[in-house]
């Protein structure tokens, strides 16, 4: 039996296993099912809040669409903008434009792009790059202009400086974006939020925030400052997400909400925020998120102590991506956050195909360090994390 199963099993049997369950109101059928001859419905929507220093109200949750869409007809994304959620977010990386060309037809298919609020992201790592691929973006979508065009993934501060910031204001004067920004992963947040803040040029930074950051004091300033600054904060990754063997343990129980949704409900409570991306992979969890999002009602004391509990007990398992710490402590080319992620991906959202696609594009070399080499990164780690049984236990599933 490997180290990580042993944890595993040690925690468990630490720990009351219990479960929750609270049911979630139905949604009125997909509006613009034209094709398929359905009538449309008026529904009630969720609430909306202020895209940064803009103005301009947005859904305070939108469709993240890196999951698999269906090209014909995707009941998620019309069940979505049908109960009010007029935001997708997608990717060029996502599906390898297949993400692209579904939202493309599902415009089509509901006539109305001024309705649809449309985010898309580039890998880009050059200016020239990042300036060509909103064109390869807007074709693929059928569209004329995005309403978000964000720099994915990014970890560099460089791409904070001005060559960046000038593509972002030369797209938005021709028209091809309303706004501008990026979106993060990596642990140096901080660092990035503060940059934005400070140099201007930021509209919008999609980043990493859910239950197990409150109360971390340096994002909190950094989020003070972009918020002062007007940049729309946009939540991704609320779910703090680890296998949900290890969630059971708390045993989460409320009189309103059920676990998933307790998770936004503990981001919305921010009001910094302006929206959170979900990515909503069936329309189960469309209604569900759908009805948090009406919900008036707020985190009872006792919904927000067993979140905190989760954090607490479940903090070994939940890598929040601060790989300047972790990867900075060791000498050489080391992957940890990166492997640590695909297999979040595998183990929390059953995304296995696609973790092992990611982790095996890692170099060997960096993926593949031997244990007593980790020594140094598992002091660094804020979380305690058992870093080499995750990687190890990355290899055996993903590898």
């Amino acid at each position: 039996m490997s180290a990580n199963r042993q944890g595993r099993r040690a925690f468990l049997k630490s720990a009351v296993a219990g479960a929750a369950a609270v049911g979630a109101s139905q949604l009125p059928l997909p509006a613009a099912a034209r094709s398929a001859g359905q009538t449309p419905v008026a529904t009630p929507g969720v609430p909306h809040r202020a895209f940064g220093n803009a103005g301009v109200p947005v859904p305070i949750l939108h469709l993240g669409t890196a999951q698999r869409l269906d090209p014909d007809y995707d009941k998620v994304m019309h069940r979505s903008f049908a109960a009010g959620v007029t935001w997708f977010d997608t990717a060029l990386s996502y599906g390898r434009g297949a993400s692209h060309r579904a939202i493309a037809n599902f415009l089509t298919q509901i006539g109305r792009r001024e309705e649809l609020w449309l985010t898309s992201k580039s890998h880009a790592g050059r200016a020239p790059r990042l300036a060509q691929d909103i064109d390869r973006a807007l074709d693929e979508l059928g569209s004329d202009y995005l309403d978000l065009y964000l720099m994915h993934g990014v970890d560099d501060e460089g791409m904070l400086e001005r060559e960046f910031l000038t593509v972002g204001e030369k797209l938005k004067t021709a028209g091809k974006t309303r706004f501008f920004g990026f979106s993060c992963h990596d642990g140096n947040v901080v660092e990035l939020m503060n940059k934005a803040a400070r140099v201007g040029g930021i509209d919008a930074i999609l980043f990493r925030y859910n239950f197990r950051r409150y109360g971390d004091r340096e994002l909190n300033l950094a989020i003070d400052a972009c918020h002062r600054a007007g940049i729309a904060l946009l939540a991704m990754k609320t779910q703090g997400s680890v296998p949900s063997d290890l969630e059971a343990v708390v045993g989460f129980r409320s009189r309103d909400f059920t676990l998933g949704q307790a998770k936004l409900k503990a981001v919305w409570a921010d009001e910094r925020i302006a929206s959170i991306c979900s990515e909503i992979d069936s329309v189960k969890y469309v209604r569900e998120n759908v009805a948090a999002a009406r919900s008036e009602k707020a985190l009872s004391a006792e919904d927000s102590d067993q979140l905190q509990r989760l954090a607490k007990l479940t903090a070994g398992y939940a890598c929040n991506g601060c790989k300047h710490l972790c990867e900075s402590a060791l000498a050489g080319e080391v992957a940890i956050a990166a492997p640590l992620r695909f297999l979040m991906y595998a183990e929390c959202y059953g995304k296995t195909d696609r973790a092992r696609e990611l982790y095996r594009a890692i170099p060997s070399a960096a993926r593949d360090v031997p244990a007593d080499r980790l020594a140094a990164a598992c002091a660094a780690c804020p979380q305690g994390i058992d870093i080499p049984a995750r990687l190890r236990r990355a290899r055996e599933l993903l590898g």
